[in-house]
């Protein structure tokens, strides 16, 4: 029989999750990752028609992603649904990729660690749109959206003597981020997936846990025991699971509204 996981090591694990995901959703909101801000300030030398200028300026803009015009005027579901749908596919895909393997794959922890990874990070940045900013709240959302479990305020505030080990592993789970803004002076996309690895095996700790976590239907799961095609079944029983974790996240942040 499995040893039960206690409360206080789910905390352990995912106080460092947690603060660790903070630089990636920054990189992804603030660092102009689809390189729009960019383009339109190269519009504004490159065009010499005022009228066509305007327009490209104007399709830029338009676009729905952090750090355009569009995206300030989106409300807060409007932008919860926006790191699921497009992030989320992207962190699906990541995710489904073990399934290449068939029922070997499934029977390792590479699908659980980056489907809970990914479903954490996607959780993070829902969080912050609804204003959840603090490390101790945005772990007592993962840790009911994806396992089930009810942890108090108190028990999720990091102890005195764990201070320093979750500096550490934090700092170690944003390396390569580090590394990457050194030498390219951006996060890049390699660095963000080395990332996302990182910070599924860092919850390897609580494996027994990362089984609750919300999936697809049975017909993703049957689907994702055969070879080769196993990785399409993966990644929509991923999608389908993200879906769940919106639902639950979105009556977790209502219910502490008082934290958002």
């Amino acid at each position: 029989m499995a040893e039960t996981i206690s409360d206080r090591q789910v905390v352990a694990a995912l106080r460092p999750f947690v603060r660790a995901c903070g630089p990636v959703l920054d990189a992804l909101r603030e660092s102009d990752p689809f390189g729009l801000q960019a383009r339109a300030r190269r519009g504004e030398d490159e065009f010499a028609d005022d009228g066509l200028k305007k327009k490209v300026l104007d399709a830029l803009t338009a676009v729905k992603v952090p750090g355009t015009a569009a995206w300030a005027g989106m409300d807060i579901d409007q932008r919860a649904g926006w790191w699921i749908n497009r992030v989320g596919r992207l962190t699906a895909l990541l995710t489904s990729i073990p399934g290449l393997g068939g029922a070997l794959a499934d029977r390792l922890p590479v699908q659980d660690t980056l489907g809970a990874a990914s479903q954490g990070l996607v959780l993070c940045a829902i969080a912050g749109e609804y204003g959840v900013t603090d490390v101790e709240s945005r772990v007592r959302l993962i840790a009911s959206v994806l396992f089930e479990r009810e942890i108090d305020a108190g028990s999720a505030v990091a102890s005195a003597s764990s201070a320093s080990s979750e500096d550490s592993e934090t700092a170690r789970l944003t390396e390569e981020l580090d590394e990457s803004r050194r030498k390219h002076g951006k996060v890049t996309v390699k660095a963000v997936g080395g990332t996302l690895w990182r910070l599924g095996r860092s919850l390897w700790g609580i494996t027994g846990e990362l089984e609750k976590r919300p999936r697809g239907r049975w017909v993703h799961r049957a689907l994702g025991m055969l070879p080769v095609v196993g990785a399409a079944g993966d990644y929509l029983g991923e999608r389908s699971g993200l879906k769940t974790v919106w639902k639950r996240a979105h009556r977790w942040l209502m219910a502490h509204r008082q934290w958002a």
